[in-house]
């Protein structure tokens, strides 16, 4: 999946749209609770400007209706705008619109090395309209098509870098670049980055190769554990999934979450991984998610009044060893309840054996979303090799999907 990346374009005086993921946390006042995905964009940014380009930045915030509604007003880019500027120590300029003639403008008055950033391209309802539906309804392409068209009309050159939504069939995605065939269409550093540490951990892993998986669900990751199995040489399981593997053996899970229509997956799973799935052997449960409640440790059940709500010191100590003599491992989903304590241990233990297997010389992936939030706030990001920007596009991107948004732009 080698594509041209930014590296190699000439952009001096050109105008240079680029898709960027700035789709940050924010608290109930608007204020951005974590810059990161802005931070992570600045390699790709600079460089543009630097090479005296004429930068416009689109993305997508939230989940806005798309109807143009005041209510949507909660998510404007506008306080994007202003960090980016701060973090860039010049000017972003801000259109009130990702097209029509505000943008226009906006995109008329930039200069050599000035960037502007374009209004939430998903206050427009053409910007999620998937191609499956426009298949079915010529209207709806043909309001897809109008509205990338007037996107991709506003530069010369097209720069991807938004790796959390490749995964995504959305106009600014993939119509526009579709729309501007025969111009120059790129890959940013950030998303050379995720394609290369992803690509590789997959393709060429050094091994032993070690995948971790949490969160919630199984139905969410039945895909990427089944990749995985066929690829890895351990599939390490936690999070509250791993209470429908235990249902699907028959063992008690109290109050625990478990998805009862996924348990025969789930032991379709078990028997296709054998011994290369590792589920917990103990688990830490309590009565309540709350800070500091009483908590024990049971192993093989959980008691029906509790829920499991971590996994326990047993399988931190197993889940490390594994860790520990690893060369490449991927990391995607947290061990439980992480954002309360004391349920968040496990995590945390997770977190701290991927920064020592790094340190040892291993490959080591964070795969997005709550991931890479836990490996933050464990406040060792600096200490694996690549914590990745996309939470579903990284899942889909392990389970070996196509992303037509990355097979559009120009082969390297």
């Amino acid at each position: 999946m080698a594509k041209k990346t930014i590296a190699g374009i000439d952009v001096r005086s050109k105008r240079v749209l680029m898709r960027v993921d700035f789709n940050v946390p924010q608290d109930k006042s608007g204020a951005i609770t974590d810059d990161r995905r802005i931070r992570m964009a600045l390699p790709s940014i600079r460089h543009v400007l630097k090479g005296g380009g004429r930068l416009i930045l689109a993305s997508h915030l939230g989940r806005p209706k798309g109807d143009g509604g005041e209510a949507n007003r909660q998510w404007t880019l506008a306080p994007v705008a202003r960090r980016l500027g701060e973090l860039l120590g010049q000017p972003a300029a801000f259109a009130p619109d990702c097209v029509g003639p505000e943008a226009e403008k906006a995109v008329a008055e930039l200069r050599d090395g000035e960037c502007c950033l374009l209004e939430n391209v998903r206050f427009h309802s053409a910007e999620e309209i998937k191609d499956k539906d426009g298949a079915k309804d010529p209207a709806l392409k043909e309001k897809k098509t109008a509205f990338a068209k007037q996107m991709a009309a506003l530069a010369g050159v097209y720069v991807n870098d938004a790796f959390g939504t490749c995964h995504r069939d959305n106009a600014s995605m993939l119509t526009v670049p579709q729309a501007m065939a025969g111009k120059p269409r790129v890959a940013g550093f950030l998303l050379e980055k995720e394609l290369k540490y992803l690509g590789d951990a997959l393709n060429s892993p050094r091994r032993p190769f070690v995948a971790i998986l949490g969160g919630a669900k199984v139905s969410d990751k039945i895909g990427v554990i089944e990749a995985l199995l066929a690829k890895c040489d351990h599939v390490l399981i936690g999070g509250a999934m791993m209470f429908t593997f235990m249902r699907a053996a028959g063992q008690k899970t109290g109050k625990s979450l478990v998805e009862e229509d996924k348990a025969a997956e789930a032991a379709r799973l078990r028997s296709l991984g054998g011994a290369k799935l590792q589920l917990p052997v103990d688990i830490v449960s309590a009565a309540e998610i709350k800070a500091d409640a009483p908590s024990r440790v049971t192993e093989g059940e959980v008691p029906g009044e509790l829920m499991g709500l971590d996994i326990g010191p047993k399988s931190v100590d197993i889940f490390s060893r594994l860790i520990a003599g690893a060369k490449t491992v991927v990391w995607n989903g947290p061990m439980g309840v992480f954002e309360t304590k004391p349920f968040d241990a496990g995590t945390l233990a997770v977190a701290k054996a991927l920064a020592a297997a790094t340190a040892k010389g291993a490959t080591t992936v964070i795969g997005g979303g709550d991931s890479a939030a836990a490996i933050e706030q464990a406040g060792l990001s600096e200490q694996v090799t690549h914590v990745s920007t996309g939470g579903g596009a990284s899942l889909e991107f392990l389970e070996g999907r196509p992303f037509k948004a990355v097979e559009v732009l120009d082969e390297a």
